[in-house]
């Protein structure tokens, strides 16, 4: 009797064992591809930040912090830094409240609704060289688009790529219409899978069509919110493809960013230990605000 309580008990302890250890042993295939693919290698650029390596050095020269003095010195990199924080702050919030608006107008029933919704989509699906190409045109002196639309209003023909005041701007009104549409599919997945009966109580309530929107459906969001706001960030600081091909970064240094940065000093200047370093910083800025974005969001998030 004894031995088969003892036997009962010792199947209970690797009954629980097992049970708790499950989830970790399930946590493993992508614990490991994270380690292998993502920490590891943020680590070793970290690690190689720290030497000068470069062509003038054959055998790379442990500096310390020295690649990051260096950067943070130089009046072209902290341009650099300077035009990607505007970017980001102009282009990000913008593009995510034009999709938030955009999707509530295009959940309704209408006619056309679905060539509405194709054609604000249907910037997302060029390639970028593609959209870098057609807005080169657009923003042509003289006889592009956006030149001839100005002149309707009285304004004169602008040299948009080639003035240092109105080069960046023109990149983010290029990146504000690329995404705008891919953000605006992931509002209208979310407010179809919204509760209609809130809805309905709201109504019957009395709560009109803009307090509805305001008091349930923004917060109700929430989620969706902190899932595209993280998108277009790293979207927005990954900008390169349009930089290097309407711009390449002039005019004196105006439209410069960071990737495109790291670009630069990585295959033009051969300038690994800054290259790396430059990683280091964009990889932390990321994860800041990552993280600044998900603790701020999420207490904000209603969950069904």
């Amino acid at each position: 009797m004894t031995s088969s309580i003892t036997l009962r008990a010792g199947h209970e302890r690797r009954f629980r064992f097992g049970a708790a250890a499950l989830p970790y042993l399930l946590l493993l295939p992508t614990l490991f591809f994270v380690t292998v693919f993502t920490l590891w290698p943020s680590a070793r650029v970290f690690y190689d930040s720290l030497f000068v390596q470069n062509q003038a050095v054959k055998i790379p020269e442990f500096t310390g912090l020295g690649n990051y003095a260096l950067l943070f010195d130089s009046m072209a990199f902290r341009q650099v830094l300077a035009n990607t924080f505007v970017y980001v702050s102009v282009t990000v919030p913008i593009s995510v409240l034009l999709a938030l608006v955009l999707a509530l107008v295009l959940n309704r029933k209408f006619r056309g609704l679905g060539l509405y919704r194709l054609a604000f989509f249907y910037p997302t699906v060029l390639p970028m060289v593609s959209a870098a190409t057609i807005w080169l045109f657009m923003y042509t002196p003289g006889y592009g688009l956006v030149n001839v639309f100005i002149a309707t209003f009285g304004i004169k023909s602008q040299n948009w790529l080639g003035s240092s005041d109105l080069a960046l701007i023109a990149l983010m009104i290029l990146g504000i219409w690329k995404q705008t549409g891919y953000f605006m599919i992931f509002y209208l997945a979310g407010l179809q899978g919204l509760p209609h009966e809130i809805f309905e109580a709201a109504d019957l309530d009395g709560a009109s069509t803009l307090q509805a929107t305001r008091y349930l459906t923004v917060p109700l969001l929430m989620g969706t919110t902190l899932f595209v706001t993280t998108i277009a960030v790293i979207n927005a600081f990954e900008s390169v493809d349009q930089v290097y091909l309407m711009t390449n970064g002039g005019p004196i240094n105006s439209t410069a960013m960071l990737l495109f940065h790291l670009w630069q000093t990585l295959f033009s200047f051969l300038d690994f230990g800054r290259a790396n370093a430059i990683s280091v910083i964009l990889i932390v800025a990321l994860l800041i605000f990552t993280i600044t974005n998900f603790v701020y969001t999420e207490r904000r998030t209603t969950y069904e």
